[in-house]
């Protein structure tokens, strides 16, 4: 099973040790699936840590850490040259391009991604979680 995370999740994952995003983390490491990643993921990922609400909570050296322990660990690939418009937020049509090319499901807990009608499946952490769980 392949799976692309939202940065947003990874985040959470840093943020708080004992929720479904951390959770899911150690089962990636674990190896219960692959965490597929691309440059504009990553590059999503490594401006995240200097927004005033995450600075506050995590230092910039765990941060950078994380994001190099991902981008060197996860299977990264290519992004599309173009990326269709398919979500209300187009700075996230990326992200169902990427599951959707990579053949992966898409972990997110923005609500406008979970209600997109796709090929591929897309979850919550907490639902992807249950879905390992299974």
């Amino acid at each position: 099973m392949r799976a692309v995370f939202d940065p947003n999740v990874l985040i959470s994952a840093l943020l708080a040790p004992a929720g479904a995003p951390a959770e899911l983390i150690t089962r990636w490491f674990a190896g219960e699936f692959e965490l597929v990643v691309s440059p504009s993921l990553i590059e999503e990922l490594e401006r995240a840590p200097a927004y005033p609400k995450i600075c506050q909570r995590l230092p910039a050296e765990d941060a950078a850490a994380f994001v190099a322990l991902i981008r060197d660990t996860a299977e990264a690939v290519p992004d599309a040259v173009t990326a269709p418009r398919r979500s209300p937020d187009p700075g996230d049509d990326y992200l169902v391009a990427l599951a959707e090319r990579s053949g992966a499901l898409l972990v997110s807990g923005d609500r406008h991604l979970s209600n997109l009608e796709t090929t591929f499946p897309i979850r919550t952490p907490r639902a992807f979680l249950d879905m390992l769980n299974e």
